[in-house]
């Protein structure tokens, strides 16, 4: 789900309920996840608004403790929501080469010969390492490719777009039920 306002950067995920003290796991998408509390008031992708007041590590997850919410129930009704805050609240980035996931989405992807490759339609991390998701220029089903600068070498946020290196398993395969070709 798109941020609900273009000046708004995603910067994390509530996941379930954690324990019966309105408690809640958290995904932060911020350079030190445990930074997210920094932020805020958060917007919610419902329209809703919350403060997280503490962050806390219990094993491998975060669990954050939001204002205003006391009990287990309450706390569901925050899973899955995502946390956007204004883009203002954030740092000024330093580098040229520094920018925010959510600088990237649109951009248009390039081959290093200039030709068109697509666009990128999301930035994920399934726990692995950051991921763009592309939109092909020819049209056709979405694909990810990992984010890393041995395959998007170049991001010119200003200029709308990037040059990408699709490693060579991403070749082009016959959909299901297309017949392949016998060689």
């Amino acid at each position: 789900m798109p941020a609900p306002d273009p000046d708004q950067v995603l910067l994390g995920q509530f996941g379930a309920a954690h324990g019966i003290r309105g408690e809640i796991k958290i995904h932060s998408y911020t350079e030190d996840p445990f930074g997210i509390a920094d932020y805020g008031p958060f917007a919610l992708d419902d329209g809703r608004v919350v403060e997280i007041e503490t962050v806390r590590e219990q094993g491998e997850n975060l669990i954050a403790r939001v204002k205003g919410i006391n009990d287990r129930n309450a706390a569901e009704t925050l899973r899955n929501r995502k946390l956007f805050v204004d883009r203002a609240a954030l740092p000024e980035l330093d580098e040229e080469d520094d920018f925010y996931h959510a600088d990237l989405i649109d951009l248009a992807l390039e081959l290093g010969d200039g030709s068109a490759y697509g666009r990128i339609v999301s930035v994920q991390n399934f726990g692995a390492g950051d991921l763009i998701e592309i939109e092909p220029a020819g049209g056709g089903r979405t694909f990810y490719l990992p984010f890393t600068r041995a395959i998007v070498p170049t991001v010119d946020i200003k200029g709308g777009r990037a040059v990408v290196v699709p490693p060579p398993e991403t070749e082009a395969r016959p959909e299901d039920g297309e017949p392949e070709d016998e060689a």
